[in-house]
Protein backbone atom coordinates (compact mmCIF):
# COMPACT_ATOMS: atom_id res chain seq x y z
CA UNK A 1 0.00 0.00 0.00
CA UNK A 2 1.05 3.88 -0.56
CA UNK A 3 2.08 5.84 1.78
CA UNK A 4 -0.93 7.85 2.75
CA UNK A 5 -0.73 11.84 2.86
CA UNK A 6 -1.08 13.41 5.98
CA UNK A 7 -4.53 14.96 6.87
CA UNK A 8 -6.33 17.46 9.08
CA UNK A 9 -10.02 18.11 10.44
CA UNK A 10 -12.11 21.02 9.02
CA UNK A 11 -15.79 21.21 10.13
CA UNK A 12 -15.50 17.97 12.07
CA UNK A 13 -14.17 16.34 8.65
CA UNK A 14 -11.14 14.65 8.28
CA UNK A 15 -9.60 15.95 4.77
CA UNK A 16 -6.43 15.42 2.98
CA UNK A 17 -4.15 18.17 3.83
CA UNK A 18 -3.48 18.38 -0.12
CA UNK A 19 -6.51 19.27 -2.04
CA UNK A 20 -7.01 18.53 -5.59
CA UNK A 21 -7.50 21.60 -7.82
CA UNK A 22 -9.24 21.54 -10.47
CA UNK A 23 -7.97 24.85 -13.10
CA UNK A 24 -6.19 22.96 -15.36
CA UNK A 25 -9.05 20.11 -15.61
CA UNK A 26 -11.60 23.01 -16.06
CA UNK A 27 -9.75 25.12 -18.11
CA UNK A 28 -8.75 28.27 -16.27
CA UNK A 29 -5.03 28.35 -16.77
CA UNK A 30 -4.03 31.52 -15.40
CA UNK A 31 -1.74 31.72 -18.90
CA UNK A 32 -3.55 32.31 -22.02
CA UNK A 33 -6.62 32.19 -24.68
CA UNK A 34 -4.32 28.81 -25.74
CA UNK A 35 -3.36 26.97 -22.86
CA UNK A 36 -7.29 26.94 -21.45
CA UNK A 37 -8.23 25.55 -24.82
CA UNK A 38 -5.33 23.02 -24.39
CA UNK A 39 -6.87 22.20 -21.07
CA UNK A 40 -10.55 21.67 -22.36
CA UNK A 41 -9.10 19.67 -25.22
CA UNK A 42 -7.97 17.15 -23.31
CA UNK A 43 -9.88 17.09 -20.02
CA UNK A 44 -13.25 17.46 -22.41
CA UNK A 45 -14.23 13.86 -21.39
CA UNK A 46 -14.42 12.44 -17.53
CA UNK A 47 -11.85 9.60 -19.32
CA UNK A 48 -9.05 11.93 -19.27
CA UNK A 49 -9.26 12.63 -15.59
CA UNK A 50 -9.79 10.12 -13.85
CA UNK A 51 -6.72 8.41 -13.89
CA UNK A 52 -5.20 11.73 -12.29
CA UNK A 53 -7.66 10.99 -9.62
CA UNK A 54 -7.07 7.57 -9.01
CA UNK A 55 -3.60 8.27 -8.65
CA UNK A 56 -4.50 10.96 -6.07
CA UNK A 57 -6.41 8.86 -4.26
CA UNK A 58 -4.05 5.52 -4.35
CA UNK A 59 -1.92 8.39 -2.30
CA UNK A 60 -4.80 9.08 0.04
CA UNK A 61 -5.77 12.47 -1.50
CA UNK A 62 -9.29 12.33 -1.42
CA UNK A 63 -10.46 16.33 -1.30
CA UNK A 64 -11.33 17.74 -4.31
CA UNK A 65 -11.96 21.77 -4.68
CA UNK A 66 -14.18 23.24 -7.76
CA UNK A 67 -16.97 24.89 -9.17
CA UNK A 68 -19.01 21.39 -9.41
CA UNK A 69 -21.97 22.62 -10.95
CA UNK A 70 -19.86 23.92 -13.91
CA UNK A 71 -17.57 21.24 -14.34
CA UNK A 72 -19.46 17.98 -15.47
CA UNK A 73 -16.92 16.13 -16.41
CA UNK A 74 -15.09 16.18 -13.06
CA UNK A 75 -17.65 15.33 -11.16
CA UNK A 76 -18.44 12.14 -13.88
CA UNK A 77 -14.14 11.64 -13.36
CA UNK A 78 -14.63 11.86 -9.43
CA UNK A 79 -17.83 8.78 -9.62
CA UNK A 80 -15.98 6.71 -11.76
CA UNK A 81 -12.67 7.48 -9.47
CA UNK A 82 -14.80 6.36 -6.39
CA UNK A 83 -16.32 3.30 -8.07
CA UNK A 84 -12.59 2.42 -9.24
CA UNK A 85 -10.94 2.83 -6.18
CA UNK A 86 -13.71 1.81 -3.65
CA UNK A 87 -13.06 5.44 -2.06
CA UNK A 88 -15.05 8.32 -1.35
CA UNK A 89 -14.13 11.68 -2.26
CA UNK A 90 -14.73 14.94 -0.14
CA UNK A 91 -15.91 17.65 -2.38
CA UNK A 92 -15.66 21.13 -1.45
CA UNK A 93 -17.78 22.87 -3.60
CA UNK A 94 -17.02 26.74 -4.58
CA UNK A 95 -20.26 27.76 -6.38
CA UNK A 96 -21.34 31.58 -7.47
CA UNK A 97 -24.73 33.09 -6.16
CA UNK A 98 -26.57 35.54 -6.65
CA UNK A 99 -26.56 37.66 -3.65
CA UNK A 100 -28.94 40.15 -4.33
CA UNK A 101 -30.66 41.61 -1.55
CA UNK A 102 -34.14 40.14 -2.72
CA UNK A 103 -36.42 37.34 -1.90
CA UNK A 104 -35.70 36.53 -5.82
CA UNK A 105 -32.01 36.11 -5.75
CA UNK A 106 -32.56 34.84 -2.47
CA UNK A 107 -34.26 31.64 -3.75
CA UNK A 108 -32.09 31.34 -6.60
CA UNK A 109 -28.68 31.38 -3.64
CA UNK A 110 -30.94 28.82 -2.02
CA UNK A 111 -31.44 26.33 -4.96
CA UNK A 112 -27.52 26.88 -5.96
CA UNK A 113 -26.75 25.38 -2.69
CA UNK A 114 -29.00 22.71 -2.43
CA UNK A 115 -27.72 21.42 -5.39
CA UNK A 116 -23.90 21.26 -3.86
CA UNK A 117 -25.90 19.31 -1.64
CA UNK A 118 -27.12 16.65 -4.61
CA UNK A 119 -23.91 17.08 -6.81
CA UNK A 120 -22.65 15.05 -2.89
CA UNK A 121 -20.43 17.78 -1.72
CA UNK A 122 -19.35 17.73 2.06
CA UNK A 123 -18.33 21.75 1.86
CA UNK A 124 -20.21 24.67 0.25
CA UNK A 125 -17.70 27.63 0.45
CA UNK A 126 -18.78 30.51 -1.59
CA UNK A 127 -17.08 31.61 -4.58
CA UNK A 128 -15.41 34.72 -4.10
CA UNK A 129 -16.78 36.94 -6.76
CA UNK A 130 -20.41 36.46 -4.99
CA UNK A 131 -18.93 37.00 -1.46
CA UNK A 132 -16.99 39.83 -2.17
CA UNK A 133 -20.17 41.67 -3.21
CA UNK A 134 -21.06 41.74 0.73
CA UNK A 135 -17.70 43.51 1.92
CA UNK A 136 -17.76 46.67 3.26
CA UNK A 137 -14.65 47.90 4.85
CA UNK A 138 -15.43 50.95 6.66
CA UNK A 139 -17.37 48.70 9.18
CA UNK A 140 -14.99 45.93 9.26
CA UNK A 141 -18.61 43.48 8.14
CA UNK A 142 -19.59 40.77 5.62
CA UNK A 143 -22.85 42.27 5.03
CA UNK A 144 -25.78 39.64 5.22
CA UNK A 145 -23.36 36.55 5.36
CA UNK A 146 -25.41 34.74 8.11
CA UNK A 147 -27.97 34.43 5.77
CA UNK A 148 -26.11 32.11 3.33
CA UNK A 149 -24.26 30.42 5.80
CA UNK A 150 -27.77 29.61 6.85
CA UNK A 151 -28.50 28.53 4.18
CA UNK A 152 -25.60 26.20 4.00
CA UNK A 153 -26.51 25.01 7.58
CA UNK A 154 -29.68 24.00 6.32
CA UNK A 155 -28.84 21.89 3.23
CA UNK A 156 -26.16 19.70 5.29
CA UNK A 157 -23.32 21.38 4.14
CA UNK A 158 -20.34 22.92 6.00
CA UNK A 159 -19.98 26.58 5.35
CA UNK A 160 -16.81 28.71 4.46
CA UNK A 161 -15.44 31.75 2.48
CA UNK A 162 -13.39 31.94 -0.67
CA UNK A 163 -11.36 34.72 0.29
CA UNK A 164 -9.07 36.21 -2.07
CA UNK A 165 -9.57 39.14 -0.62
CA UNK A 166 -7.83 38.51 2.16
CA UNK A 167 -9.37 41.16 4.53
CA UNK A 168 -12.71 38.76 4.53
CA UNK A 169 -10.85 36.33 6.73
CA UNK A 170 -10.22 39.39 8.92
CA UNK A 171 -13.82 40.40 9.61
CA UNK A 172 -14.97 36.81 9.39
CA UNK A 173 -13.03 36.50 12.52
CA UNK A 174 -13.49 39.70 14.25
CA UNK A 175 -17.48 39.10 13.88
CA UNK A 176 -17.62 35.22 14.40
CA UNK A 177 -19.28 34.06 11.08
CA UNK A 178 -20.60 30.80 11.11
CA UNK A 179 -17.75 29.45 8.68
CA UNK A 180 -15.14 26.57 9.70
CA UNK A 181 -12.73 27.35 6.13
CA UNK A 182 -10.96 29.77 4.06
CA UNK A 183 -9.95 29.82 0.81
CA UNK A 184 -7.05 31.86 0.52
CA UNK A 185 -4.82 32.68 -2.58
CA UNK A 186 -0.92 32.02 -0.90
CA UNK A 187 2.02 31.44 -3.03
CA UNK A 188 5.93 32.15 -3.39
CA UNK A 189 5.93 34.53 -6.05
CA UNK A 190 2.78 36.61 -4.81
CA UNK A 191 1.01 36.05 -7.85
CA UNK A 192 -2.70 37.23 -7.70
CA UNK A 193 -2.75 38.01 -4.06
CA UNK A 194 -3.49 41.38 -3.13
CA UNK A 195 -1.56 42.28 -0.46
CA UNK A 196 2.70 40.97 0.60
CA UNK A 197 3.30 37.18 0.90
CA UNK A 198 4.31 38.11 4.70
CA UNK A 199 0.86 39.96 4.98
CA UNK A 200 -1.02 37.04 4.18
CA UNK A 201 0.68 34.80 5.57
CA UNK A 202 0.42 36.30 9.12
CA UNK A 203 -3.66 36.40 8.17
CA UNK A 204 -2.94 32.60 7.38
CA UNK A 205 -0.91 31.56 11.29
CA UNK A 206 -3.63 34.00 13.13
CA UNK A 207 -7.05 32.79 11.07
CA UNK A 208 -9.68 31.05 13.78
CA UNK A 209 -10.26 28.38 11.52
CA UNK A 210 -8.32 25.99 9.35
CA UNK A 211 -7.21 27.44 5.90
CA UNK A 212 -7.27 26.04 2.18
CA UNK A 213 -4.48 27.70 0.34
CA UNK A 214 -4.55 28.00 -2.97
CA UNK A 215 -2.31 28.59 -6.49
CA UNK A 216 0.99 27.04 -4.91
CA UNK A 217 3.05 27.31 -7.90
CA UNK A 218 1.37 30.65 -8.95
CA UNK A 219 -0.75 29.04 -12.09
CA UNK A 220 2.85 27.57 -13.57
CA UNK A 221 5.35 30.70 -12.73
CA UNK A 222 7.43 28.23 -10.49
CA UNK A 223 7.75 24.98 -10.38
CA UNK A 224 6.38 22.70 -7.93
CA UNK A 225 9.87 22.15 -6.18
CA UNK A 226 9.78 25.55 -4.72
CA UNK A 227 6.43 26.24 -4.87
CA UNK A 228 4.93 23.85 -2.31
CA UNK A 229 8.04 23.30 -0.46
CA UNK A 230 7.61 27.05 0.31
CA UNK A 231 4.22 26.30 1.09
CA UNK A 232 4.08 23.70 3.29
CA UNK A 233 7.24 25.38 5.32
CA UNK A 234 5.06 28.47 5.85
CA UNK A 235 1.48 26.97 6.61
CA UNK A 236 0.44 25.66 9.92
CA UNK A 237 -0.24 21.99 10.28
CA UNK A 238 -3.95 22.48 10.46
CA UNK A 239 -4.10 24.16 6.77
CA UNK A 240 -4.12 22.45 3.49
CA UNK A 241 -2.59 23.16 -0.07
CA UNK A 242 -4.58 22.69 -3.51
CA UNK A 243 -2.62 21.51 -5.66
CA UNK A 244 -3.89 22.02 -9.53
CA UNK A 245 -2.60 19.30 -12.05
CA UNK A 246 -2.74 18.33 -15.70
CA UNK A 247 -2.14 14.43 -15.71
CA UNK A 248 -1.44 11.18 -13.52
CA UNK A 249 2.41 11.82 -13.88
CA UNK A 250 1.72 15.26 -12.47
CA UNK A 251 -0.09 14.52 -9.77
CA UNK A 252 2.48 11.73 -8.25
CA UNK A 253 5.34 14.13 -8.42
CA UNK A 254 3.75 16.89 -6.76
CA UNK A 255 2.62 14.12 -3.98
CA UNK A 256 6.19 13.02 -3.69
CA UNK A 257 7.63 16.69 -3.51
CA UNK A 258 5.05 17.30 -0.41
CA UNK A 259 5.96 14.61 1.43
CA UNK A 260 9.50 15.06 1.31
CA UNK A 261 9.09 18.76 2.30
CA UNK A 262 6.45 17.50 5.10
CA UNK A 263 9.31 14.56 6.00
CA UNK A 264 11.75 17.26 5.84
CA UNK A 265 14.19 14.76 3.04
CA UNK A 266 14.86 14.99 -0.30
CA UNK A 267 12.50 14.42 -3.16
CA UNK A 268 13.01 10.87 -5.12
CA UNK A 269 12.46 12.06 -8.79
CA UNK A 270 14.08 11.51 -11.90
CA UNK A 271 16.48 14.02 -13.41
CA UNK A 272 15.24 16.21 -15.67
CA UNK A 273 16.03 15.39 -19.52
CA UNK A 274 18.65 16.88 -21.39
CA UNK A 275 20.40 17.04 -24.99
CA UNK A 276 23.33 15.95 -22.56
CA UNK A 277 22.50 14.00 -19.49
CA UNK A 278 25.80 13.39 -18.66
CA UNK A 279 26.63 16.60 -17.21
CA UNK A 280 27.86 17.39 -14.06
CA UNK A 281 25.93 19.67 -13.17
CA UNK A 282 23.40 17.19 -12.81
CA UNK A 283 24.96 15.12 -10.45
CA UNK A 284 26.26 13.05 -13.83
CA UNK A 285 24.07 10.99 -15.57
CA UNK A 286 20.73 12.29 -14.58
CA UNK A 287 20.92 10.99 -10.77
CA UNK A 288 18.47 11.53 -8.68
CA UNK A 289 17.56 15.01 -7.24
Amino acid sequence: MQAQFPRTTVGGISVSRMIIGSNWMAGYSHRSPAADAMIRERHAAPESIEPMLSAFLSYGVDTIMAPFGQTPAILEAIRRAEQRSGRGMILVDTPIINVDDNAAARKEAETVIRHSREMGAAFCLLHHSSVEQLVNKNRHEICRLDDYTKMIRDAGLVPGLSAHMPELVVYSDENGYDVETYIQIYNCMGFLMQVEIESVNGIIQSAKKPVMTIKPMAAGRCTPFVGLNFSWATIRDCDMVTVGCFNEREAAEDIEISMAALERRAPRLEGRSSPNQNQDAFGRKGSEN
